[in-house]
């Protein structure tokens, strides 16, 4: 039981020692903003002459008409189908239709 105790210390020390604690790194204040002497603009100026108008440029060439394709040949004609034979002569059968049932 004594050893039992003892290796369960010995081991919560060693887990507990063996963490890699990072350091903490505390940034240096930063330096203050150096002082600039910015000298301050006069009146405004006269406005000046306007300048010459542009010249047109040329209009480009018209392109070239392309060709025109050629006429694709006609399709073969389709195999004609078989002919059906003549149906019977009608016999004496007289074909009943029942009226419709009455609207409710």
């Amino acid at each position: 039981m004594k050893s039992a105790i003892l290796v369960a210390a010995t081991l919560a020390a060693l887990t507990l020692s063996a963490c890699d604690k990072p350091t903490v790194v505390v940034p240096a204040a930063p330096a203050p903003p150096a002082v600039v002497n910015v000298p301050v603009p006069g009146p405004a100026g006269p406005q000046g002459a306007t300048g010459a108008p542009a010249e047109k440029g040329d209009t480009g060439a018209t392109g070239a008409t392309g060709s025109t394709g050629s006429m694709g040949s006609t399709g073969m004609t389709g195999a004609e189908g078989a002919k059906g034979d003549k149906g019977k002569a009608g016999g004496d059968t007289i074909v009943v239709v029942p009226a419709p049932a009455p609207q409710r």
